[in-house]
């Protein structure tokens, strides 16, 4: 039988290239348009946070299962109080662009062991693009707003270890680690898909430059 630690690895394993790109300087590029500053950024990543806040919130209103109902509800606080964070950042002000092609993809899950994959996925995928945000304003001289953003990494290492222990509470068979696997996957390959999308809109080569 799967346990959380064998599916984390395996789900790592099986999108490092896609996990990999996403942690990219190009992930920037990709979630601004090519606007690299700080007000694009900050911009890109409230549309980021109020979808999963959003997402989160909708599957915990109609979760049955308990342990999995308190780890959504968990998560869309987490994510509403990030995209408050970046709206008061930002001046005050801030209107959500178009829902990113990743939340699209989870809202469509229904079973338990998928949404709880689904999240595994996005918070891997999400984990990476934060990197890039908090190096950026590291690089842009401002160590408040960098502190901001790693605090929302510390909380993302919080949402994954909630989630994988859901996972090991809710999982009765391996057809249910193998769903919980592809809903994993589905959610890294939608956010991956929409980079390479804008990318090669742009005229950008999606790859890395070596």
């Amino acid at each position: 039988m799967t346990d959380s630690e064998t599916f984390l690895e395996t789900v790592e394993d099986e999108n490092r290239t896609a996990l990999s790109r996403l942690g990219s300087s190009k992930s920037l590029f990709a979630a601004t348009g090519g606007e690299i500053d700080a007000e694009p950024v900050l911009e890109a990543t409230g549309d980021a946070e109020y979808a999963a806040w959003q997402t989160f919130a909708g599957w915990a209103d109609d979760e049955d299962d308990e342990v999995a109902r308190a780890v959504f509800e968990a998560t869309a606080d987490e994510e509403e109080g990030h995209y408050g964070v970046v709206v008061e950042t930002l001046g005050g002000e801030h209107d959500p662009d178009e829902t990113p092609a990743l939340h699209e993809y989870l809202r469509e899950l229904e079973g338990t062991p998928e949404r709880l994959g689904g999240l595994v996925g996005r918070t891997l995928a999400s984990d990476r693009s934060k990197t890039q945000v908090v190096g950026f304003f590291v690089g842009d001289a401002d160590p408040q707003t960098a502190a901001l953003f790693r605090e929302f990494g510390d909380d993302l290492d919080g949402q994954l270890e909630r989630a994988l222990e859901a996972l090991e509470a809710v999982c009765e068979s391996e057809a249910d680690w193998e769903q919980a696997e592809a809903a994993a996957t589905g959610a890294i390959e939608a956010a991956y898909g929409e980079y390479v999308e804008v990318l090669e809109g742009m005229g950008a080569n999606p790859k890395p430059v070596c």
